[in-house]
C-alpha cells in the first residue's frame, strides 16, 4: 500500500508539472488582457533580407541511357553463356552462342546451289553464243535464238535467288553468335547453357544497360511547373536551359559525387497524378549508379535578399498563406503572403506580403486571433524556458525517489 501511494504522489507531482510546462509557456505574468486573463508569451523573429541557397527535393528512379533488350534471332539450343550477370561488356563482345550446326549445313547447301546455278549459266551461256553465230548465217530462227536467249535471263535469275539464299543462311549462321550490341553491364540471365530459346521466346535473354551516362527521372506538379516557367519568358526551353545543375541523393542518404544536368520535359501532364516528368543526366564514369536504383533530386535556388520564415509561422485559408504580424501595443495582425515555389521543406522564402524589419510570431499561431495581445519572446528565451521547466520536471521526479 505504502508503493501505490508513492507511485500515485508521483504521478500527480509529474502531471502538475506538465500543466506548469503548458502554463508558462503559454502565458506571461507581466501583461494582461482585458478580462483579466494573461497574455500569450510566444516567441518572435525580425524578418531581415539574407542570400539564401534552397534545395527542393524530388524522389527519382535511375535508369540506364538505354537498356537493350538482348534476344535471339534464330532458334536454337544455348551451347555457351560467353559474360555472367553483371559483367562489363563491350560493343560487339560475344554474350550467347547457339548451336551452329544446322545453319553451317543450311550454308553448306546454299553455297552447292549457287555453283549449280553458275554452272547452269555458264551451259546457257554457250548454247546462246552458239545460237547466235547460227542465226547470223540465217540457219536458226529467230524463235529459237529467242529462246536461248531466255534460258540465260532464267538461269541468272536462278542464280541471283540461290546467292540471296546463301546470304540468308550466312546471315542465319551469324546470329548463332549472339554479341552485344553496346557498351554496357550485362543483367540478369534466365536461360542457361542447354535451354531453347528464339525469335518467339517472350522474355529476352538479358538486358544490357549503357551506363556510361545515367538518366534521372523525376515528376514536378503543374503548380511548381507554371512558376518556375513564368520567372523566365514563359518558355519551357529557356526555363531549362537556366536552371542550375542538380544534386541527387542516394538511397543510403550520401550524396552522389557529380552533379547532374536537366536536359528534358515531358509535354504530357499525366492525367492521374497532376504531374510532369523530367529528366536529368548524371555522368557515371566510376559505374557507381545502376540501372533501376531510386534516389532523391535536388534543385537548387540561390535568392538575393530573401526573406525567410519557419514553415512553422505560417498558416492556411483556402490554399492561401498568412502569418501573425506583430503590431502597436503587441498585437498581432494576420497576413497575407506569397512564397517562392521552392522550398527546402523547413522554410519558406517570401516574396511578398512582409516587409524587412517586421517582426513574425513563430510559435502557437494555431491559438492566435487578429488582433489579439502578446507578449513577446526571442526564440531563444522560449527554448530556455522549455529546459528551465524540463529539467525541474527532471529534479522533482529524481527527489520522490
Amino acid at each position: 500500500m505504502e508503493k501505490m501511494k508513492k507511485r500515485k504522489a508521483i504521478g500527480a507531482f509529474v502531471k502538475g508539472a506538465a500543466y506548469s510546462l503548458t502554463a508558462l509557456l503559454a502565458f506571461s505574468c507581466g501583461n494582461s488582457q482585458q478580462g483579466g486573463m494573461p497574455a500569450l508569451s510566444l516567441a518572435v523573429m525580425t524578418v531581415e533580407p539574407t542570400s539564401q541557397e534552397l534545395n527542393s527535393a524530388y524522389p527519382a528512379t535511375i535508369k540506364g541511357q538505354q537498356d537493350i533488350e538482348i534476344r535471339a534471332r534464330v532458334s536454337g539450343y544455348i551451347t555457351k553463356l560467353c559474360v555472367d550477370e553483371g559483367a562489363v561488356v563491350h560493343k560487339g563482345q560475344p554474350l550467347f552462342l547457339i548451336d551452329a550446326v544446322p545453319y553451317q549445313k543450311a550454308v553448306q547447301a546454299a553455297e552447292a546451289a549457287v555453283e549449280v546455278a553458275k554452272a547452269n549459266v555458264a551451259t546457257t551461256q554457250l548454247t546462246v553464243d552458239s545460237k547466235t553465230e547460227l542465226h547470223a548465217q540465217n540457219i536458226i530462227s529467230d524463235y529459237d535464238l529467242q529462246t536461248a536467249k531466255n534460258s540465260l535471263a532464267s538461269a541468272k535469275a536462278a542464280l541471283a535467288q540461290a546467292e540471296a539464299q546463301l546470304a540468308s543462311a550466312r546471315n542465319d549462321l551469324s546470329y548463332t553468335t549472339i554479341t552485344s550490341p553496346s557498351d554496357g553491364v550485362v543483367g540478369t540471365i534466365p536461360f542457361r547453357e542447354g535451354s531453347l530459346v528464339g525469335t518467339t521466346t517472350q522474355e529476352p535473354l538479358t538486358v544490357v544497360s549503357d551506363i556510361n551516362k545515367m538518366f534521372v527521372y523525376f515528376s514536378m506538379n503543374e503548380k511548381q511547373l507554371l512558376a518556375l516557367t513564368r520567372q523566365k519568358d514563359g518558355s519551357v526551353n529557356s526555363m531549362i536551359g537556366a536552371m542550375p545543375e542538380v544534386q541527387l541523393q542516394l538511397a543510403d542518404g550520401t550524396m552522389y559525387p557529380a552533379k547532374g544536368k536537366i536536359e528534358t520535359l515531358s509535354g504530357v501532364i499525366d492525367l492521374s497524378t497532376g504531374a510532369v516528368q523530367m529528366r536529368a543526366t548524371f555522368p557515371n564514369a566510376q559505374r557507381l549508379l545502376r540501372s533501376g536504383g531510386t534516389g532523391t533530386v535536388l534543385i537548387p535556388s540561390v535568392l538575393d535578399s530573401a526573406l525567410l520564415i519557419p514553415q512553422s509561422a505560417t498558416y492556411e485559408v483556402q490554399d492561401k498563406k498568412f502569418v501573425y504580424v506583430l503590431g502597436d501595443s503587441s498585437k498581432v495582425k494576420n497576413t497575407e503572403i506569397t512564397v517562392f515555389p521552392l522550398d527546402n521543406g523547413k522554410q519558406y522564402v517570401v516574396t511578398s506580403g512582409l516587409k524587412p524589419g517586421e517582426q513574425v510570431v513563430v510559435e502557437g499561431v494555431a491559438t492566435l486571433r487578429d488582433g489579439m495581445p502578446i507578449q513577446p519572446i526571442t526564440p531563444e528565451q522560449s527554448a530556455a524556458k522549455v529546459q528551465a521547466m524540463t529539467q525541474q520536471m527532471q529534479q522533482a521526479a529524481a527527489a520522490q525517489k
